[in-house]
């Protein structure tokens, strides 16, 4: 078992990335860097639970590895790869859920949605919850970032592991959440969670006018320049709240509730602040991009650190179950 304390964390590879996914993952993502050894993966096999057409999986997961190369991922340190470089991890999700019941996927958040809903129920979604855990478990992982709607995820895992290892001995590190309390929705065009599946997101590396369109289209009420107005009900100050410290957000919620200024000041101050903090990403993101062959490197480089791990772990597995070398 390691002694290092380690976190993981994976993105599935559907679309562009988003500020929803900035600031919801991987900013966060890169600031662990600083307390743990950190595992984080591109997610294909996930994404393939919906997405159909191929050459998309393969652009986006080239637009995921230039946007952590982008924001500072420190690759010689931590681990950056893509899922299905480490096949090991199917052989684990097989072995899991010959251990785990019908009725603990049954509970599952996203089966139960869909179902709900009407919507096709694959086997791949279905099977989520275990695949996660593989990714989880197959890595001595002892923290997984999650917030609050994602608790389950983790608590399912757990419940895989403890499974295991009671059935077959330890063999599998049970992994703790590190929940994120102070993770706010991030708010789209529209006002609602910024999510493709709205199509209300803002491209994380638009151009610089771009970038400034969007947020001049995100909705606001219909509240005059004199009126005052409330921050804490205001999506342009929710996305400003991401990107200003607290003395900025104090000195504009003060302004918001004086009155004496209008939407449109908002959101030029929103996008200066989103603006300043992602320009000089959105320049080395841009030369990465165009490099496929660098892209590549990083993440064969990332493969083959995974892999060192996740060969130690499902030999101890295999061991425990009986499936020898």
């Amino acid at each position: 078992m390691t002694a290092t304390l380690r976190s993981l964390s994976g993105i599935k590879p559907t679309g562009t990335p988003h500020l929803g996914n900035y600031l919801g993952m991987i900013r966060p993502a890169i600031k662990l860097q600083e307390i743990h050894e950190t595992f984080y993966f591109i997610a294909d096999y996930h994404a393939l639970t919906t997405l159909r057409e191929a050459p998309l999986l393969q652009e986006y997961t080239y637009d995921l590895t230039a946007t952590f190369a982008a924001l500072g991922m420190d690759f010689n340190h931590h681990t950056f790869y893509r899922q299905s470089d480490v096949p090991e991890v199917t052989e684990l999700t097989w072995i899991l859920s010959c251990v785990t019941g019908k009725g603990l996927l049954d509970r599952a958040h996203a089966f139960k949605d869909a179902s709900t809903k009407g919507q096709e129920v694959n086997m791949g979604l279905y099977n989520y919850p275990v695949l996660m855990a593989a990714d989880i478990l197959l890595y001595d992982t002892n923290f997984v970032p999650v917030g609050k709607d994602q608790q389950q995820h983790l608590e399912m895992t757990r419940d895989m592991a403890i499974r295991f290892n009671n059935t077959f001995g330890d063999a599998l590190v049970v992994p703790e959440a590190l929940i994120e309390d102070k993770m706010a929705t991030i708010p789209g065009l529209d006002g609602q969670k910024m999510s493709k599946s709205y199509n209300n997101i803002i491209p994380l590396f638009a151009p610089e006018k771009t970038l400034r369109k969007a947020v001049m289209k995100m909705q606001t009420d219909s509240k005059t320049v004199e009126e005052p107005k409330d921050p804490d009900t205001c999506g342009v100050f929710a996305l400003f709240r991401c990107f200003a410290n607290e003395g900025e957000q104090a000195a504009l919620a003060e302004r918001y509730r004086i009155g004496g200024m209008g939407y449109g000041e908002l959101k030029q101050l929103c996008f200066e602040h989103m603006n300043a903090e992602l320009a000089a990403a959105r320049e080395r993101y841009d030369t990465l991009r165009a490099n496929p062959e660098q892209l590549e490197g990083i993440l064969e480089a990332g493969r083959d650190k995974a892999k060192r791990v996740a060969r130690e772990v499902l030999a101890r597995v295999r061991n425990r179950v009986g499936l020898y070398q």
